[in-house]
């Protein structure tokens, strides 16, 4: 059965991606995506929005992420959304 909290999100890179390394060995990376959604309004202007989204990747993936992902490349990413405060 799939996860119903998962989400999927398409966007651009907007820094080079940060690797760093728990205590424990883990790789974690840091990065962010601009993700932009086009809507006509009433009116029938065209206009466009952008979302900025941090995301951290675990373990091989964050060394992957690390390793071939750079600034403005376009990216899909799957998973899960966590509200900070």
């Amino acid at each position: 059965m799939a996860s119903l909290n998962k989400v999927m999100l398409i966007g651009n890179l907007t820094r080079e991606p940060e690797v760093r390394y728990t205590p424990k060995g883990s790789a974690v990376c840091d990065l962010g995506i601009a993700v932009n959604r086009t809507y006509v309004t009433d009116s029938n202007e065209r206009m466009q929005e952008t979302t900025y989204v941090d995301v951290v990747v675990w373990s091989h993936l964050a060394e992957l992420a690390g390793k071939y992902l750079h600034k403005g490349r376009a990216v899909f990413i799957e998973g899960r959304l966590q509200m900070d405060t």
